[in-house]
């Protein structure tokens, strides 16, 4: 019989996916901890990629997947399964990672059964309740059932205490930039049928947000067009999120455009190759907000909002909304200014060094009483 404490760390999206995998591979390397991933299905292929990347094996999918899931779908299937599975076997903790609907019903049904949980990523704030939707939401009730809060960052550390959280504030620095480091210095391939990375100045574009759909992203779309007009040595990559609802406007505004590439979703080796070749990033993901800026990459932030605003502090990122007379106007500057350009390029990533996960790990055997081994 082993005394080792069972720790799930429990993911349904790919973002999930990539900044857990340093966390899960420290904590399946320890052995204090019995380390058991569980998937719920709520972005399956996506998620599917990002493990066979990291070498990863789920010990249980709960399989919650259907077609045109609402958010209500997610929340009911995960947390239904998720109580199933701490009944069969109940863990001395769980660590669920920033603001998804996954984490959001993992950390419920944890708190059901009275189950200690651990956030990584915790911290991050906008101060507009739907703006992103629903991970403000998301983020805010997680942390009011948290025991480990593992923030990115001094000034989410600072948002919490703000918070009057419960439970025990501890500065990580980010494990997306662990997962980073560690596929960038492969050197990992970026290939595109049809793009020449020496030919053009790649433009790598992403957009998904729920609310950045209709009229925002119409704007999106336009400015990129203009964008490409100004400078006919610039060129777009700009993989396709899978849902329908931002896919099919994306194709019909920009796919016959012969300098832009629309492509499925890159796995992450391909994502952090395309962020290493490119010149500049227009997005509205907060990962690549936290990315790019490790690589030397400046960022302009497709929202109104950022959870992220340490990145605008620092100058790695800039905040540009989503009407494509302000999108051209900073994307100008950016491709017409060296000076500009290497400001932002340049400045310090303020997410972290690498080691988030080591410090997690070590946090986590203090709470539970284990001895380093």
């Amino acid at each position: 019989m082993t005394n080792n404490k069972l720790v799930y760390i429990i993911l349904g999206t790919r973002p999930e996916a990539i900044k857990l995998a340093p966390v899960i591979e420290i904590f399946q390397n320890f052995p204090g901890f019995e380390t058991q991933v569980i998937l719920t299905g709520q972005h399956r292929e996506m998620v599917e990629q990002v493990m066979q990347l990291f070498n990863l094996q789920a010990d249980r999918d709960l399989e919650i997947m259907q077609r045109q899931q609402s958010l209500t779908d997610i929340t009911c299937r995960s947390l239904r399964g998720l109580e199933e599975l701490f009944q069969e076997n109940k863990p001395d903790l769980i660590l669920v990672q920033g603001d998804t609907t996954t984490a959001f019903a993992a950390t419920l049904a944890a708190f059901y059964q009275k189950i200690p949980i651990g956030h990584v990523e915790a911290g991050l704030r906008t101060d507009d309740l739907y703006n992103p939707f629903p991970e403000e939401a998301n983020r805010r009730l997680i942390s009011q059932l948290t025991q480990l809060h593992f923030a990115p960052t001094p000034l989410a550390v600072q948002n919490l205490k703000n918070s009057g959280v419960l439970g025990q504030i501890h500065l990580t620095g980010n494990t997306v930039i662990d997962a980073l480091l560690n596929v960038a210095a492969k050197e990992p391939a970026c290939n595109i049928p049809g793009l020449e990375w020496n030919k053009y100045r790649v433009l790598l574009a992403t957009v998904h947000r729920r609310e950045n759909w209709g009229e925002p992203l119409q704007e999106i779309t336009q400015g990129f067009l203009q964008i490409l007009d100004k400078f006919p040595d610039t060129a777009l990559l700009l993989p396709l999120h899978r849902n329908p609802t931002v896919r099919e406007p994306l194709q019909a505004s920009l796919g016959n455009h012969p300098r832009i590439f629309l492509t499925e979703p890159l796995d992450y080796s391909e994502l952090v190759g395309a962020i290493m070749r490119s010149h500049l990033l227009l997005t509205d993901s907060g990962g690549l907000q936290e990315e790019a800026p490790s690589l030397g990459k400046p960022v302009l932030v497709l929202r109104e909002t950022t959870e992220r605003p340490e990145a605008v502090t620092a100058g790695t990122a800039k905040l540009v909304g989503t009407k494509s007379e302000t999108i051209v106007a900073n994307a100008v500057e950016l491709l017409s200014n060296p000076d500009a350009y290497a400001a932002m390029a340049n400045a310090i990533n303020p997410f972290g060094d690498g080691h988030a996960a080591a410090r997690i790990l070590q946090i986590v055997q203090n709470y539970l009483g284990i001895g380093n081994r």
